[in-house]
């Protein structure tokens, strides 16, 4: 495939009568929204609720809506039967609360060097606030050309800026079409902006089934302990609609992370990665619930050893969010109960921004954990913060979901003399 040297993006807006929009220059993926994050991703509750245009010809599915939004940014093959020069397929994903974008954009708009299979060049991003079904504004759209080299970010600035709960990503026509059929590429889509707060999922206690996906959750507030596997068992957080879960098997120590969310219909979706190995798609459809070990066991607290996930925070700052709350509480009573004497609150960071600015930040972030847990009741004496900043990741770094596992607090217990 030919490879464009053009390095800007030029946008066409259509808001009740045609406007040409501003050119924006291409941007460096990683520089592009330091510490912003991606509200049209699975990380933050994002979920592919319907398909539209070609999606049932050529075979799209869900699994494809998915990785449109799993924050890996690589390319992936968007249709499983090739397709016509302006072929079009539409993807609609719900969000977990009113959002408005001021931008999105699209990474690594790369070729794979074959006649066969190009990537799609038109993009366009519209917003519902009424239903799945529409009706859609149009939010932004682009004309996709081929990046210099990989990292770069088209973006997208959003002509609307209007609450919305659905987002339709409609994906049409090729860049370098050669052959009558082609396969069309994707790699993802990413927005950026303001996101109302996001009340807490209960959801999560039950049984799902899917191909390779044999899972059981009980939720108890912020707190989530299930089996998977038959032999993996697993604790986690649940913030706004997203389950943030670490697991091990019982009988081979191998570890699991995963990433997951509730879809409309009660099933789950997310990612999950085994034994560091890179992210894939995981989910199943609710099944009835039949009595096991696992679900009659209670919630584990959120105390001693555990690793908490969701703890949010003001943007490029310490100023712990609202929807903190629910865990937060759920720390408060686990260390309340605990007869610990000494509580060290470990911050650690994901690698967005220098080392020295991301271990102040872990500090920073423990401090006001440990503030907030003195407000609520416990003893300063027992509390200390301390900070890791990235130096200890325990999920890959080159995705949104390992990131977001990465972002977390270790509560670290020893006695009077530890």
């Amino acid at each position: 495939m030919r490879e464009s040297k053009i390095r800007t993006a030029f946008l066409a807006a259509i808001v009740s009568i045609s406007v040409l929009s501003a050119a924006i220059p291409l941007a460096r993926a990683a520089d592009m929204a330091p510490g912003r994050a991606d509200l049209l991703s699975l990380a933050q509750g994002a979920m592919p609720v319907a398909l539209g245009g070609e999606a049932t010809a050529l075979r799209v599915g869900f699994d494809q809506a998915l990785l449109a939004i799993d924050g890996d940014d690589g390319g992936f093959g968007a249709t499983p039967r090739p397709g016509g020069p302006d072929t079009r397929i539409d993807f609609v994903y719900s969000l977990p609360a009113e959002t408005t974008f001021e931008e999105f954009g699209v990474p690594n708009v790369l070729e794979t060097p074959s006649p066969a299979q190009t990537f799609f060049r038109r993009i366009e991003v519209a917003g519902s606030v009424a239903r799945v079904e529409g009706p859609f504004d149009l939010l932004g759209e682009a004309t996709l050309a081929t990046h210099a080299e990989r990292g770069e970010m088209t973006r997208i600035a959003a002509i609307v800026k209007k609450p919305v709960r659905w987002i339709r990503v409609r994906l049409e026509g090729g860049i370098d079409v050669r052959a009558e059929k082609t396969f069309f590429e994707f790699s993802e889509i990413r927005g950026y902006g303001a996101q109302a707060a996001v009340p807490l999922s209960e959801g999560f206690h039950g049984q799902w089934k899917g191909r390779g996906v044999s899972l059981e959750l009980k939720q108890d507030g912020a707190r989530v302990t299930g089996c998977y596997d038959g032999d993996g068992r697993l604790r986690g957080t649940v913030s706004g609609s997203v389950l943030h879960a670490l697991g091990e098997s019982t009988r081979t120590g191998v570890g699991s992370a995963f990433v997951l969310a509730l879809g409309e219909r009660g099933e789950i979706g997310g990612v999950r990665s085994t034994n560091g190995a890179p992210f894939r798609l995981y989910g199943g459809e609710p099944v009835e619930s039949t009595p096991t070990a696992c679900n009659v066991q209670a919630v584990e607290p959120l105390g001693c050893g555990a690793i908490v996930h969701g703890l949010h925070f003001d943007y490029d700052s310490a100023t712990l969010r609202p929807e903190s709350e629910p865990i937060l509480a759920a720390l408060q009573e686990g260390l309340t109960q605990s007869s610990e004497e000494r509580v060290f609150v470990v911050g650690h960071t994901s690698s967005e921004g220098s080392d020295a600015y991301n271990l102040d930040l872990s500090k920073r972030r423990a401090r006001a954990v440990v503030d907030a847990l003195v407000a609520r009741g416990l003893e300063r004496t027992r509390l200390e913060a301390d900070g890791r900043g990235e130096t200890q990741p325990i999920a890959d770094e080159r995705t949104d979901a390992g990131r977001s596992l990465n972002r977390r607090v270790e509560i670290e217990c020893r006695g009077a003399e530890g």
